[in-house]
C-alpha cells in the first residue's frame, strides 16, 4: 500500500498505434513451413501488423502518444517527462528526444529505457518515482517496437509470433493526498524482478566481428542478429513467474485477485494468459487479450491491450487493474492501479 506521505499518481490517458498492413497466418505459410492450423491453437495468434518501410518507430510512438495525450486532455507542453520503452530503435543513441520533438513537448526531458517485453511496466514504475518525489507533475510513457525488422523470416519458431505496434499512457501527480475514508487511487503497488541467468533464453543481440584496423591491431564491429528464443523454457518461466508476481503485487496493495476488473498481461501466448487466470482463480474474461489480431508486440502489448478495453468501455474510471510484463533479460514486473480520475 502506498504511504500516505507520497502523492497519488494516476494513469489518466491511454493510446495505441497499429500499422495498417496485416500479415495473416496463411501468408506466413508462403514463407515458412507452417499453417493457421498450427499457429492458432498453439499461440492464439491469427494475424499481426507490419510497419511499412517508409515509416519509423518514432512515427509509430508519436501516434500512440498523441492519442494518449488527447484522451488525458493534456497538452504536450504540459509534460515534464517522456520515457520511451523500446528494444528496436533505429538510433542506438535513443529515440525518445525525437518523439519529444515530434510532439512539441518542449518542457519535457526525454530518454529511452530498454527492458524488452517488460519495458513498459519498468518505464511506468520509473516515471511513477519521478512523480512521487515531487520532481515532476506529468509524464508520458510510450512503448513501441518494430519487431518485424528484427526477426529471421525463415525461422518459423519466431517469425509467427511477433508484430509491430505502440502504446502510451499519461501519468499525473496529484498534490493533495486522500482521506483515510477514500478508496486508494492511482498506482497502488509495484513489483519488479530480473534474473540474468536466463538471459540466453530470449535475445536480440549484437554479434561482434573482429576486423584488422591498423597493423596488428584488431577491432570488434557490431552486427545485429535476429531474435532467438527458447520458446519452451520461456513458457515454463512465464507460467510460474507471472502469477507469482501478480499475487505479490496484489498482496502489497491489499487487494484480492477477484476485486480486479482487468488484467493486462504481456501478450506473448494465449496459453500463458489462460494459465495465469487459472492459477489466480479469476474469470478468464477479466484477462485482456488482443493476441488474435496483433500478435506479440513486445512491451507495447500491455498498453495496447489497455487501450483496447478502455475504447470498448470494458474498463473505465475507478476500475482496478494489473499491468504485467515479462520477457528477455529475464525480466518481469507487475503494477496494480486504479484507472483514471474517478
Amino acid at each position: 500500500m502506498p504511504s500516505d506521505s507520497f502523492p497519488t499518481v494516476r494513469l489518466v490517458g491511454v493510446g495505441a498505434a497499429l500499422p495498417d498492413p496485416c500479415l495473416h497466418n496463411d501468408d506466413l505459410s508462403q514463407l515458412v513451413e507452417t499453417s493457421d492450423e498450427w499457429i492458432w491453437p498453439r499461440t492464439g495468434i491469427r494475424e499481426r501488423r507490419i510497419l511499412p518501410p517508409q515509416l519509423s518507430l518514432v512515427d509509430l510512438a508519436t501516434q500512440a502518444a498523441r492519442q494518449a495525450l488527447a484522451q488525458a486532455q493534456v497538452h504536450p507542453q504540459e509534460l515534464d517527462l517522456i520515457l520511451l520503452a523500446t528494444s528496436t530503435s533505429a538510433d542506438r543513441f535513443g529515440s525518445a528526444p525525437q518523439v519529444q520533438a515530434a510532439l512539441g513537448a518542449t518542457q519535457a526531458v526525454a530518454f529511452d529505457l530498454t527492458a524488452a517485453c517488460t519495458g513498459f511496466v519498468f518505464a511506468v514504475a520509473t516515471a511513477t518515482q519521478f512523480l512521487q518525489t515531487g520532481l515532476y507533475r506529468r509524464a508520458l510513457v510510450v512503448a513501441a517496437d518494430v519487431l518485424s525488422r528484427t526477426v529471421d523470416w525463415t525461422d518459423r519458431t519466431t517469425c509467427v509470433l511477433f508484430g509491430d505496434g505502440a502504446g502510451a499512457v499519461v501519468l499525473e501527480r496529484e498534490a493533495a493526498g486522500l482521506s483515510p475514508l477514500d478508496k486508494p487511487q492511482g498506482i497502488l503497488g509495484i513489483e519488479l524482478r530480473s534474473d540474468g541467468s536466463g538471459s540466453e533464453l530470449l535475445t536480440l543481440s549484437m554479434e561482434t566481428e573482429a576486423r584488422p584496423l591498423v597493423g596488428s591491431l584488431r577491432v570488434g564491429q557490431y552486427r545485429c542478429r535476429p531474435i532467438t528464443m527458447n520458446g519452451r523454457e520461456v513458457y515454463k518461466f512465464a507460467v510460474q513467474a507471472v502469477p507469482e508476481i501478480i499475487e505479490k503485487s496484489l498482496f502489497r496493495a491489499g487487494i484480492p485477485a477477484e476485486a480486479v476488473q482487468g488484467y493486462f498481461v504481456h501478450q506473448a501466448n494465449q496459453r500463458i494468459l489462460d494459465a495465469v487466470a487459472k492459477r489466480l482463480g479469476v474469470d478468464p474474461a477479466r484477462m485482456a487479450s488482443v493476441l488474435e489480431h496483433y500478435g506479440n508486440t513486445s512491451g507495447a502489448s500491455v498498453p495496447i491491450a489497455l487501450a483496447d478495453w478502455v475504447e470498448k468501455g470494458r474498463f473505465g474510471p475507478g476500475d482496478l487493474g494489473v499491468m504485467v510484463g515479462f520477457g528477455a533479460g529475464l525480466t518481469w514486473g507487475a503494477i496494480v492501479f486504479r484507472w483514471g480520475k474517478s
